[in-house]
């Protein structure tokens, strides 16, 4: 009986503790082209995860920068990459393409 209630405590505990898929994450999408984001503010709800889809149109690669959520990916040009991010507390996280920092700037609100 002992062994029957600790093996399914384990298993409510385990089923709690995954975590959500990208699949399942709320997606928001956001294009670079040209050295600049589009749209160059995203909103997203606050303490959520979410998955940021970022599409490169090129020309060129691209690095998504963010020191405030602690991201960094290069983007080649004509490819899509996806970046699960959050949860985050209610605020402001900005970002940069570190190859275009003077024009490709961003920010995401949640809220």
């Amino acid at each position: 009986m002992k062994i029957k209630f600790w093996a399914t405590l384990a298993g409510l505990f385990l089923a709690v503790a995954m975590p959500l898929h990208a699949a399942d994450l709320p997606s928001y999408h956001l294009t670079i082209k040209d050295g600049k984001y589009t749209p160059g503010t995203v909103e997203i709800p606050a303490g959520q995860k979410i998955k940021l889809v970022v599409n490169n149109e090129g020309p060129g690669p691209e690095e998504f920068e963010s020191s405030d959520l602690n991201r960094e990916k290069i983007i080649q040009a004509g490819k899509t990459a996806e970046i699960i991010i959050g949860p985050l507390k209610a605020g402001t996280y900005n970002f940069i393409g570190e190859f275009h920092p003077e024009t490709a700037k961003g920010q995401i609100i949640a809220k």
